[in-house]
């Protein structure tokens, strides 16, 4: 399954989505992240919990989703709240939609790590939710039905 994280800067929640996704993920889900307006670069404590936490971050980068316009990812999911109401590329069209808002850690000026660790933790649990689904073999509306109601419940 092919799933692309949009965030608009593509620096922090959709990067962590990324590596989590991959590394956790182990070739049954291959992830990517973009955004609509990228900051050019990575927020450096997201590299830095990520590291941490043993995740490769070889290779990340904030980047435009325009790079991706070849991809045909299965499921595009908007990480902030300013990204779900922008239209999405047109090349995104077939693909499922979803929505996880999450609240960005590098905005957080308290308890650093554990804003950081938090979201983390919420998005290793949504890809637990999609590794589950792809093992059911479930596509389209179901997918998506079969999504939401899972990562609402562990949200």
């Amino acid at each position: 399954m092919k799933l692309i994280f949009i965030c608009t800067h593509n620096r922090c929640r959709s990067i962590l989505s990324e590596a989590i996704t991959n590394h956790l993920g182990a070739g049954e889900l291959q992830a990517f992240s973009a955004g609509s307006a990228p900051a050019g670069a990575v927020h450096p404590l997201t590299l830095k919990y990520l590291a941490e936490a043993g995740i490769p971050i070889e290779g990340l980068s904030s980047k435009s989703w325009d790079v991706y316009a070849d991809l045909n990812p299965d499921v595009v999911i908007t990480l902030c709240d300013s990204a779900a109401s922008e239209t999405c590329p047109v090349w995104m069209g077939n693909s499922l939609r979803l929505h996880w808002g999450l609240v960005d850690p590098s905005k957080l000026t308290e308890n650093e790590a554990e804003a950081f660790h938090h979201c983390m933790a919420q998005i290793t649990a949504r890809t637990e939710v999609l590794l589950a689904l792809k093992a059911r073999n479930l596509k389209g509306a179901e997918l998506l039905e079969a999504i939401k109601t899972l990562v609402e419940q562990v949200a």
